[in-house]
């Protein structure tokens, strides 16, 4: 596939083909928990983001295929922050609406005030503060608009706050005043446990209301968000219930595929369906790439699948008990000439000049007292916050978004202090991460290779070199389960520092959690004061899976 330049400018063309491909996953990396609405010709997509900021990308496509990011829901601090919360905590399922002329997210602040709704005339912002809603108590919120009458649903708590067996949850509502953000009378329950509770059915989760004909549907998450996962289906003939599963349920998932198979697809659910240019119904979902067992390093993805109608229940997948990595659809594909590719194979390089790209994302909070833009680069301040704190230390991060990879950039730095230290991380987690960077080690500039520490709550050295110049270029290599770790003084003549460094340190398997990879800026003073500053010139990346 070809490899595309990124710039920031959005061009709208046709296609000449009447028949679009797409290729899963159409957002690759960490872009967890879709939803999807449709808005006339227009879809727009949000993610969760946990404790990055800013938090819950807002994507806009024509076609379903091509995506454009055009904003961030989380964009202000005065909105909210995640400063003290580890990096898989934050903000969980975000959902997106559609309603007389306003947007509509409601999403999950998990450990501190909960479910919230915000606002926007404009999908790409500027979005509301946060309006919380104390009496949804659990997860997941989503809301459904039915003529004039509007509702809240969400997992919550088991009856009584008595579970049954561990897992055991409930999909609740509330009617919703759409005006006034809050909630009306009493709280309903639709669903306990599952589609059978009598099998012990696990994190009922993820839900959405949605109408077909006569007919109301309760969509939801079965399995927790692992090889378990799947998707499953209810009906009523009113919004508030009772509601009937479906007797084939799950109507998508993967858990009983041979988990030998050849480039699986796993750990497919959370999905919602929306309506495509041809009419027909589509759904898009989070699933995995393991490249080996249950490992991966590239989180949950946003992925694609037609859906079928058959005697009025909807089948995901319906021709193949696989995902496949690819679809073809009778309409025609409007591409976003300009805009950053998300799916298939892909290059390009992030200049840092008068604004970030909305995809960059920061630990925790955004504190524009530590960096600079200009035509020189990114200068960031040395911060003695570290990645392995819960703060927000200088650090700028991008998605691992293949399998297959890499990242480099530009540095010019001079340490004063083995505490100083600039370079390139990949990251996961507090203590997931490796650090290839620039310091001082017994009075002389080296370079360094740090692999974070757990049990230490520290770095260990991994492996280390003389280097005695200011600029020098740094990358890392990806190889589904091997990282190698390179520098040089000159474009493209690059020395090897460290090869076959485990990668399944960084997979959600070894680290846990609900995010992916990122490929990271950082600069840190270690824990002590300083005034020094490091420049990144840019941020290149090459994903090659296909």
């Amino acid at each position: 596939m070809r490899k595309l330049l990124l710039v920031f400018f959005c061009s709208i063309a046709i296609a000449g083909s009447a028949q679009i491909k797409f290729t899963n996953p159409i957002l690759a990396g960490f872009y967890p928990d879709p939803s999807v609405t449709k808005v006339g010709a227009d879809y727009y997509l949000v993610n969760s983001t946990f404790s990055y900021f800013p938090g819950i990308p807002v994507f806009h496509s024509k076609d379903l295929k091509n995506w454009q990011q055009i904003g961030n829901v989380i964009d202000r601090p005065s909105q909210m922050n995640f400063l003290g919360d580890g990096v898989s905590r934050g903000l969980f399922a975000p959902s997106i609406n559609f309603h007389k002329g306003l947007y509509y997210v409601t999403c999950t602040l998990i450990d501190r005030k909960g479910n919230f709704v915000v606002t926007s005339k404009n999908p790409a912002g500027p979005w509301s503060d946060p309006v919380w809603l104390p009496e949804v108590k659990g997860i997941d919120p989503s809301l459904f608009f039915d003529q004039n009458r509007a509702y809240i649903v969400y997992n919550s708590d088991a009856p009584d706050n008595k579970p049954l067996y561990s897992g055991h949850r409930t999909i609740r509502v509330y009617e919703f005043d759409p005006i006034n953000l809050r909630v009306i009378g009493e709280e309903s329950q639709l669903v306990n446990g599952g589609v059978d509770i009598s099998k012990k059915p696990v994190w009922i989760e993820g839900p959405h209301i949605f109408r077909r004909g006569d007919w109301y549907y309760l969509c939801a998450a079965e399995g927790g968000t692992s090889v378990n996962h799947s998707q499953v289906i209810l009906r009523s003939k009113s919004a508030t219930g009772p509601y009937v599963a479906y007797k084939n349920n799950p109507i998508l998932t993967q858990r009983n595929l041979d988990p030998n198979r050849n480039n699986p697809i796993t750990s497919a659910g959370h999905a919602e369906l929306v309506e495509g240019p041809d009419g027909k119904t589509y759904a898009v979902f989070l699933a995995v790439r393991p490249y080996e067992g249950d490992f991966y390093n590239t989180g949950r993805e946003t992925f694609i699948a037609p859906v079928k109608w058959v005697n009025e229940w909807p089948i995901i997948n319906p021709e193949s008990k696989e995902i496949k990595y690819s679809y073809s659809a009778d309409f025609k594909e409007v591409k976003n000439k300009y805009a950053r590719p998300q799916s298939g194979n892909f290059s390009y390089r992030i200049k840092f000049k008068d604004k970030f790209d909305p995809a960059l994302l920061f630990l925790r909070t955004l504190d524009n007292s530590w960096y600079r833009l200009n035509q020189s680069g990114l200068t960031m301040n040395l911060l003695s916050e570290t990645v392995m704190g819960n703060g927000n230390p200088a650090f700028i991060g991008k998605r691992q978004q293949h399998l297959k990879c890499e990242a480099s950039t530009e540095l010019i730095f001079n340490a004063k202090t083995d505490n100083e230290k600039a370079g390139i991380t990949i990251f996961q987690s507090e203590y997931n991460f490796y650090y290839l960077c620039k310091s001082i080690s017994n009075g002389q500039p080296v370079l360094q290779l740090y692999k974070g520490n757990r049990d230490s709550k520290s770095m260990d050295l991994l492996a280390e070199t003389n280097f005695a110049g200011v600029n020098v270029y740094l990358k890392i290599e990806a190889d589904k389960d091997k990282y190698n770790f390179y520098y040089t003084t000159k474009a493209n003549d690059w020395k090897l520092l460290q090869a076959n460094v485990d990668g399944k340190f960084l997979s959600t398997k070894v680290a846990g959690g609900f995010v992916g990879s990122l490929f990271g800026l950082y600069a840190t003073s270690s824990g002590t004061p300083s005034i020094n500053s490091a420049n990144f010139k840019w941020l290149d990346y090459r994903g090659n899976d296909l």
